[in-house]
């Protein structure tokens, strides 16, 4: 059975509904990270950019 474009852009609804709470997520753990140790908060957002910075450099290289 093919499927249509249709039901790819609903998976992606979906996918982009979910994304969407699970980064308020993300928010709220940050401010509480950054209200009781913000040094610590700071290291570990640090390390994310980090790993942030490669997975665009690798997603980059897909669209060249």
């Amino acid at each position: 059975m093919k499927k249509d474009s249709k039901y790819y852009l609903d998976l992606i609804d979906q996918i982009e509904t979910i994304r969407g709470k699970n980064n308020n997520n993300w928010m709220d753990l940050l401010r509480l990270a950054f209200v009781h140790a913000p040094r610590e908060a700071a290291g570990i957002v640090s390390e994310i950019y980090k790993y942030d910075q490669k997975i665009s450099i690798l997603a980059k290289k897909l669209t060249d």
